[in-house]
């Protein structure tokens, strides 16, 4: 791994949080990713399921975490299940964790070789009444891929098909959502890595440039502070690109007196920054140009202020859409007909802003979450208003990582990071 070793009071935690809220008498299963075939020999970068790294900190291919807090056998509350190394594995592939390590890792103490799994969960199995299957049920998710995880739930119920199910994501949604303080020093970290990549890109760009030569820049910086990579895909998008809300081609020439949006962040430690920035390709704003960014600066601004605990979702984006609303017949975009004559389930304002202003954010760049539920301290939020405006060849969007706070303003990870017009117009000049 590239990042530094996590306390592993982090993930003891975790799973006290989670066993603290199951049903008595009850297990909870949870999987490693698969690492995926591209073709021939081929496979993507291994990503591990965020789930089993939340409860664990095990950052490794098929694995498995057994979680049973009542059950008779102290040596089964809690249980680890990792591929077995050896020389050979450790000479092609790298070093495994060993028991020894993995305890280190995760603070469990029962570890045993995968190919006890079976025999070790019929023991289990014949203890408990309720399992606990990990499904993905984030309201974003479009899964077309069989995943490990599917296939483990497939053969658990077909194998036990008598034990009564119950679902962890439920739990999940709620746990993950408010943070640590240590998850919020590594997505912090994250955020940091993130600022040195865009300083980096302010004194790189000027007319010609193209975007993928920005993509290059950020991610070396990112990478030589022990990023493994980008948080998501990035989005360099010059002139009109900026108006493709999902823009992820970065392969245009940026001219002279145009804009770059760049939707772009680090990774660190499998937790997620998310940071955009827009700026001028030749280092001035014109003044129209200006006029949009300050606009879409105001909203950001007033939108993290009413980011406090209580706060309801549905509520906040409508007062987010008042405050657009104000700004865009202040910039001549609407006017006052425009509003009154308005669809309310498709206000005028989403014309220019058609997008959300804020989602959850952690081991996920669109974090667990429920969105029915008030805000609370410590979730993480991103903060994201824009103005795209075809007709003038340009979109802008600002957007900045916030923690709500319990009895003050929301805490801004990404204060550092240039965001005033002048700012960045001093900085590339």
């Amino acid at each position: 791994m590239k990042y530094l070793p996590i306390n592993n009071q982090l993930f003891i935690k975790n799973r006290e949080n989670f066993m603290a809220q199951m049903k008595p008498n009850s297990v909870a299963i949870f999987n490693s990713n698969d690492i995926y075939p591209v073709s021939a020999d081929s496979t993507l970068p291994f990503e591990q399921h965020r789930d089993i790294f939340y409860l664990s900190g095990v950052d490794q291919e098929e694995s498995i975490l057994v979680l049973f807090p009542n059950c008779p056998k102290e040596k089964y509350r809690e249980v680890l299940f990792l591929r077995e190394t050896n020389e050979h594995i450790a000479i092609w592939e790298g070093e495994k964790l060993t028991k020894e390590k993995a305890l280190e890792t995760s603070g469990i103490k029962t570890v045993f070789w995968l190919q006890e799994f079976k025999n070790v969960l019929a023991e289990i199995m014949a203890l408990a009444n309720t399992v606990y299957i990990n499904t993905n049920e984030h309201y974003r998710a479009t899964v077309e891929t069989e995943t490990r995880e599917a296939r483990f739930t497939k053969w658990l119920l077909n194998k036990y098909p008598a034990h009564s199910v119950a679902k962890s994501n439920p739990i999940l949604q709620r746990l993950r959502s408010v943070k640590d303080a240590i998850e919020i020093d590594l997505i912090q970290t994250a955020c940091n890595i993130t600022e040195k990549g865009f300083r980096r890109v302010l004194n790189f760009v000027k007319p010609n440039v193209w975007e993928y030569e920005i993509e290059a820049e950020f991610i070396y910086e990112f990478i030589r502070n022990r990023s493994k990579k980008f948080a998501y895909t990035p989005i360099i998008a010059s002139g009109k690109n900026a108006n493709v809300l999902h823009y992820i081609e970065n392969n245009q020439q940026c001219k002279a007196g145009d804009l770059i949006l760049m939707d772009v962040a680090a990774e660190y430690a499998n937790y997620a920054s998310d940071m955009t920035r827009t700026i001028p390709v030749s280092g001035r704003f014109s003044a129209r140009q200006k006029d949009v960014y300050n606009a879409v600066l105001r909203v950001k601004n007033e939108a993290t202020k009413m980011l406090v605990p209580g706060t309801k979702w549905n509520e906040y984006h409508t007062e987010v859409g008042k405050i657009m609303t104000a700004e865009l017949i202040n910039l001549g975009l609407l006017n006052k007909v425009d509003v009154q004559n308005q669809d309310p389930n498709w206000p005028a304002y989403k014309k220019y802003f058609m997008h959300g202003t804020s989602h959850h954010m952690g081991l996920d760049t669109h974090d667990y979450g429920l969105l029915h539920e008030p805000m609370q301290a410590n979730m993480v939020f991103t903060v994201e208003p824009g103005i795209y405006i075809p007709n003038e060849g340009f979109g802008i969007r600002i957007e900045d990582d916030v923690v709500i706070q319990e009895n003050s303003q929301p805490f801004n990870l990404m204060r550092n990071i240039p965001i005033e017009a002048d700012e960045i117009e001093e900085l590339m000049n």
